[in-house]
């Protein structure tokens, strides 16, 4: 063992005596209550999306004809949809659709925002206000309108689904990151940074880019919840993602209506968990910019 391996172990041995894993939690948890309950039901849904094959009783797209709308049991924990699916084991598979959808479309619409605010701050004149008229354009759109004008060009499928949420979230975080990168263009080590003949590449992506982070990762969970809820209406359209795939939006729209007095377990489950996982994100994403707001950390 290494003289750096040794000073590591020790390291992370006076900080567990110091600062154990229990006191940690109980701490975080007193400090703030609702972002850790926002952090558990993210974390639970992020271990259901990863263990689905071995949570999951049923194979979610098996139809069970002999069983279509039986009533939650012993046998169903919820019950079963229309074609005898087990509505608990959808609901366990579904969560990797939603993560996956709402993960890839707030990191690829965050970064491409970070990416253009930042430049739009640092080149400024007439490229900053060209740029902010077409972000401008774009945000005088509702998400859910400019996403159903993109699905309808691109088609359904859950690759169009994902580029169709991700394009109204860019102008979003570009104005938010466009106002704290416009204050830190101003500090002295970007004008020194220009003085030494940096490119323009180099000073927005390793000059000013990592101080604006702290907007960037508040944004990414806000971005989760709302890509969730933009896919679930997606799917209950039909413009999202299609049969037999289980998504929690797709489970609505078969049963929402037609079997609301009948078998209401059809549509209340999948509603259940679509306002959950928008609710967990939130509270954390809430909780996260306490954290990262020194004004907020402060009071």
């Amino acid at each position: 063992m290494t003289v750096s391996e040794v000073q590591v172990e020790a390291a992370i041995e006076e900080f567990a005596e110091r600062a154990p894993l229990p006191s940690v939690v109980l701490g975080m948890i007193r400090r703030q209550p609702l972002g850790a309950a926002g952090a558990f039901i993210v974390i639970i849904m992020i271990l259901m999306a990863i263990l689905a094959e071995f949570i999951a009783p049923y194979d979610p797209i098996v139809n069970d004809f002999a069983n279509m709308l039986s009533a939650p049991g012993a046998e169903y924990w919820l019950g079963t949809d229309e074609f005898g699916r087990d509505i608990f084991s959808r609901l366990i598979y579904g969560a990797r659709t939603a993560l996956f959808v709402g993960f890839s479309c707030a990191f690829i619409g965050a970064t491409a925002g970070l990416v253009l605010g930042v430049a739009s701050a640092y080149f400024g004149g007439t490229f900053d206000l060209i740029f902010q008229r077409v972000m401008d354009i774009f945000m005088a759109f509702p998400l859910i309108i400019l996403a159903l004008a993109v699905v309808s060009i691109l088609g359904t499928g859950i690759q169009n689904v994902i580029i169709a949420i991700t394009i109204p979230f860019i102008p979003n975080c570009a104005r938010v990151v466009r106002s704290s990168a416009l204050a830190i263009r101003e500090i002295p080590y970007v004008d020194a940074a220009r003085a030494l003949g940096f490119s323009h590449a180099r000073i927005i992506l390793r000059h000013m880019t990592p101080n604006v982070m702290a907007p960037f990762l508040i944004m990414i969970t806000a971005f989760v919840g709302q890509a969730i809820l933009l896919e679930a209406s997606l799917s209950y359209l039909g413009l999202g993602v299609q049969e037999p795939t289980p998504a929690w939006g797709l489970m609505l729209s078969g049963g929402a209506e037609e079997y609301a007095e009948s078998a209401p377990w059809v549509a209340i489950f999948p509603g259940v968990a679509i306002s959950l996982a928008v609710f967990g994100f939130n509270l954390f994403g809430d909780a996260l910019r306490d954290v990262l707001d020194p004004k907020l950390r402060q009071q």
